[in-house]
Formats: structure tokens, C-alpha cells, sequence
């Protein structure tokens, strides 16, 4: 038995680790600030959960925590980060967004082929195997998920009819590899004025963002009261029950009356909330209620956004890289091409770095954590992070029929 098996207990833990941390990157110590100059607090925020994982103090798999900050927060902190949000400046970031979020596609697709032919000369029989249990066909899956989402890899496990041993195994090289890309990305979020300086970048639209929401923030800023935290915490969680009672809706009727619309995941409860919680703050940054900025709406949502990130560090387990050690250095491959296409293109076309991060997360992780690294850079970029995450939805399956394909031409 794990020695934090009681969710309470397990949540209060996470709170103090979020408190030390925030509070001692606050310090004005040398040391503290040195340390934190290297090691973000975002990161620690993510990294530090899961050493509680790695050290076997928790089970990932019998704790409801992750569930509720995705089902309740991440959709409340939606809400609140983009109450305030400058929708003319949102769409002067103009079309590198979604074209560095096409060009991480396109490296996944490519990489994976790529990546078995490479293994195919060293090491044939780590990327082997035959029927059900031909690695190709569990590697199309990670394919699923890394475009897509989680119903585009249960997709592809249906339909290259991956073994259910090789499956579990991919689903774990899946969640590591993606994990420590999260904590890069959440380290270049720290450092992305030296990143864009040697990417040749022009971030001056990112900083136009940035700038006008501080300037809103300054013109409305007062001394909060306990009537406008009732008011922001109705909005957040008023949003969010909106949004999960018409995925309720939503889902199942097209589920029912159009199922070949489970490819583009629109079948999905989760997709549906995480869409319509964004559009309802969207929607109410047109009204009144965008003033409440002022009163602290976004450090709200920021916070609920943390608590998240905690919850995601809790699913992570260093040590599982040693289990399998063959399959992972091929996640670790295929990922490091998806990288190094990114930057080749993000050179090109001096796209900042935000957009190389966000781009990519859009596809790796989706919409449960794209808005969490978008947000890293400022609060009122969240939102860019769920739309290009929208995208990924839409084209994560055929993306990945056709990476699945291709490798299995090449596989050995």
C-alpha cells in the first residue's frame, strides 16, 4: 500500500509542494534566485509531483486527482484566462501558429518511419516483431495520441489491431516521453527571450499581446473583495457547468446519430468542455464581466491551471525508462526528429519560440495541456494553445493512418 493513498491527504501534500515552491522563488536571495534563474517554477510545479510517483510513495492509477483538475479546473481556469483576453490581438499572431502546429504534425508523421528505419540498421530487432505484436503497429498508436488525442490512439490500436501487451507498453513510453518534453517546453517557457534570440525570431506580435492585457490590467486593478471573489469563482465554475451539461448533450447525440465523427474525437465529452468553456470566456470578454481582470480573474485561473500541472506530474514515473529501455530510446528518437524539424522551421520562418512550444503541444499533448503551456509564456495566450489543439483533433487521425503506414513499409 502506498504510504499516500488517501486523495485528501495526497491533495494537501501537492498544495504545500505549490506553496514552497512559489514562495522561495519569490525570495530575493541570491540563492533562490539563482537556482530558479535554471530551474522555473512551472517546472518544479510539474517535475517535483512526480518524484512522489518515481519514488513509489503514490499509485498513479488509484487516485482521482488528475480527473478532477482536468474535469473541473482546467476548464474554470479556461474560463478565467480568457475573460480577458484580446481577441484583435489574438488574431494579429497571424499564420505562424498554425503553421509550426502543420510543421509538428508533419514531423511526428515523418519521424516515425524515419525512426524504424534508423533502428532497422543498428538494432532490427527493437523495432520487430510479427502479427499483433509487430512494434510498428504499436508505434502507429503513439502516432494516435501525439496528433490527435486519446480516442485517435484508441483508433489505431482498432485499426492496425495492436496486441494488448505491446499496447500497454506503448501507452507508458508514450506518457515518459511526452512527460519530459512538458518539463523542456515548461523550461524554454523561462527562457524563451534567449530561445528567440537564437531562432532569429520576431515575437513583437507575442509582446503586443502581452503588453495590452498589462496595460488593461493596470487601468482596472483594485483591491479585491470577497463579492468579487464570489463573482469570479461563479463565472469559472458557472462556465464550466454550462459546458459539461451541453457535452452531455453534444456528445452522445453525435455519437448516436453520427459516429464516423468519432475520428475527429467530436464524440468526446472531454473535447466538448474544453471547447465550450473557451468560447463561453471568449464570449464574456466581450461584456462587463472583462473588468473583473482587475480584481485578480486570471491569477485565479493561473492558480487552478497549477494545481493542474501538480495533478499531471503526479502521472509520471522517471524510472520507467529503465523497464523497456530499447522502445523508449525509439520515443526518444522519433521525438528528437519531431524537434529538430520544429526548429529547422522555426529558423525559416522566425517563428518565436512560443509558437514552436505551443505548436507542438497542440499535437503531444493536446487540450488538456496545450493552454497549460501557452499560458506558461503569459495568461492571455491560453487560449491559442486550445485552438491549435482543436486542429490537432481534426487531422489526428488520418495524420496517423498514414504514419501508420508508412512505417509498416518500412519496418523490418
Amino acid at each position: 500500500m502506498p504510504l499516500l493513498s488517501n486523495n485528501t491527504v495526497l491533495f494537501g501534500v501537492l498544495v504545500t509542494i505549490l506553496a514552497a515552491i512559489f514562495y522561495t522563488s519569490g525570495l530575493k536571495t541570491k540563492g533562490w534566485q539563482t537556482f530558479y534563474k535554471y530551474f522555473p517554477a512551472l517546472l518544479l510545479c510539474y517535475f517535483v509531483p512526480s518524484l512522489l510517483n518515481t519514488a513509489g510513495l503514490i499509485n498513479p492509477d488509484d487516485n482521482s486527482l488528475y480527473f478532477v483538475a482536468s474535469r473541473y479546473l482546467l476548464p474554470a481556469s479556461l474560463v478565467l484566462l480568457t475573460l480577458s483576453i484580446d481577441l484583435k490581438g489574438i488574431i494579429r499572431l497571424g499564420p505562424k501558429a498554425v503553421i509550426m502546429m502543420l510543421t509538428a504534425t508533419f514531423g511526428i508523421v515523418i519521424g516515425g518511419p524515419l525512426t524504424i528505419l534508423i533502428f532497422s540498421v543498428f538494432s532490427p530487432e527493437t523495432v520487430g516483431g510479427a502479427g499483433p505484436d509487430a512494434v510498428w503497429r504499436g508505434l502507429a498508436t503513439i502516432a494516435g495520441d501525439w496528433i490527435g488525442g486519446g480516442a485517435n490512439q484508441a483508433a489505431m490500436k482498432e485499426v492496425f489491431q495492436v496486441g494488448d501487451d505491446l499496447f500497454s507498453a506503448m501507452i507508458t513510453i508514450d506518457v515518459i516521453i511526452y512527460g519530459i518534453w512538458m518539463a523542456f517546453l515548461l523550461y524554454g517557457a523561462g527562457i524563451s527571450e534567449r530561445l528567440d534570440k537564437r531562432l532569429n525570431a520576431d515575437a513583437s506580435a507575442i509582446d503586443d499581446v502581452k503588453k495590452r492585457l498589462e496595460e488593461y490590467h493596470e487601468q482596472t486593478a483594485r483591491i479585491p473583495s470577497l463579492t468579487d471573489f464570489m463573482v469570479i469563482i461563479a463565472v469559472a465554475f458557472g462556465v464550466t457547468a454550462v459546458a459539461h451539461f451541453l457535452a452531455d448533450i453534444i456528445a452522445p447525440f453525435l455519437k448516436y446519430h453520427y459516429p464516423v465523427l468519432e475520428k475527429f474525437s467530436l464524440t468526446s465529452g472531454f473535447f466538448w468542455v474544453v471547447v465550450l468553456a473557451t468560447t463561453g470566456g471568449l464570449l464574456l470578454s466581450l461584456t462587463n464581466l472583462r473588468s473583473y481582470e482587475g480584481a485578480g480573474a486570471s491569477t485565479i485561473g493561473s492558480l487552478f491551471l497549477y494545481l493542474l500541472v501538480a495533478t499531471l506530474g503526479l502521472k509520471m514515473n522517471i524510472l520507467a525508462i529503465f523497464e523497456n529501455p530499447g522502445l523508449f530510446l525509439v520515443g526518444a528518437v522519433w521525438m528528437l526528429i519531431h524537434i529538430v524539424i520544429l526548429i529547422v522551421v522555426a529558423r525559416m520562418i522566425r517563428a518565436p519560440f512560443f509558437f514552436v512550444a505551443v505548436g507542438s503541444q497542440a499535437n503531444i499533448g493536446g487540450a488538456a495541456s496545450a493552454p497549460i503551456v501557452a499560458a506558461a509564456f503569459h495568461p492571455a495566450l491560453a487560449p491559442v494553445g486550445v485552438l491549435l489543439a482543436v486542429l490537432g483533433y481534426a487531422v489526428g487521425t488520418y495524420a496517423a493512418w498514414i504514419c501508420g503506414i508508412m512505417m509498416q513499409a518500412v519496418a523490418p
